[in-house]
């Protein structure tokens, strides 16, 4: 008789604020994996909508987390709601998701697939399926040249995946009260950039990622003084990134026109 190898837990941490309308797609798109060995945490950051009934119709099949206490800043809510599924947590891999997006059914099978496949690997971002009301596109996903800007182009938080040991590390050392602006996907590649020289893009749609109007990044349009005041930050944010990694820290066209830019406004 041979004897089965277990598979590797894979922990689905979902932060909910007021998507009752998109929530309980966003839990079903879990429990319809391919991949059975896993679990699903949900974080309800204090949501005044109907969110704890859909909470509720699955309560014998997700593990509940309700925030007691927020902030008036997203991105620290957004980071706090993580590490708090993280902490309940006992996936050997975790994966992120914001409660208004979902993921393809074979998505967590082929993301464990490829991280035993290379234990280089410590964090993958998958590409999204931008999804509009009426219509879905898969963009093209090119990387940027590092010659005028300090940060690599990356996926969204909900396509973000990665080994346990390296989210004890990120939240260690990028779970801090400071650069409000500056949401939680931004500091994880940034800093796995900095630390390894890379992030790894898993160039397969695996995720698809809702765009809504009330996204919290509208209100950071295009050259407007909200998008000069959080480039700002993102630049301050890889200078401390780097001051933590004791890497060398320089300026560029873009760093130094952000500033004088900002100086001026």
């Amino acid at each position: 008789m041979k004897t089965q190898i277990k598979k590797p837990k894979a922990s689905i941490i979902i932060v909910n604020f007021n998507n009752a309308k998109y929530l309980g797609d966003c839990i079903n798109s879990i429990l319809k994996q391919s991949y059975k060995n896993k679990e699903i945490i949900v974080v309800d950051d204090k949501s005044i909508d109907k969110s704890h009934e859909v909470l509720k119709k699955f309560e014998k099949k997700i593990i509940t987390i309700k925030n007691k206490k927020k902030t008036s800043e997203g991105s620290y809510n957004q980071i706090n709601s993580y590490y708090k599924g993280y902490l309940k947590s006992q996936g050997d891999y975790l994966f992120f998701l914001d409660s208004d997006d979902y993921f393809k059914k074979r998505k967590i099978e082929l993301l464990i697939k490829k991280f035993k496949s290379n234990k280089k690997f410590d964090l993958i971002f998958d590409l999204p399926i931008l999804k509009f009301k009426n219509k879905e596109i898969k963009e093209n996903f090119k990387q940027k040249k590092f010659i005028i800007s300090s940060w690599p182009r990356f996926t969204p938080q909900s396509c973000i995946s990665l080994r346990r040991d390296f989210a004890k590390e990120i939240f260690k050392e990028l779970k801090i009260k400071k650069f409000k602006t500056i949401w939680f996907d931004f500091r994880i590649a940034v800093y796995c950039y900095l630390k390894n020289k890379n992030i790894y893009i898993f160039r397969k749609y695996l995720t698809y990622y809702r765009q809504l109007d009330n996204s919290a990044s509208k209100e950071y349009k295009f050259f407007n003084k909200k998008w000069w005041i959080r480039r700002k930050q993102a630049h301050e944010f890889v200078s401390f990134v780097n001051k933590k990694l004791n890497l060398k820290d320089s300026n560029n066209f873009d760093k130094v026109a952000t500033n004088v830019i900002n100086f001026f406004r």
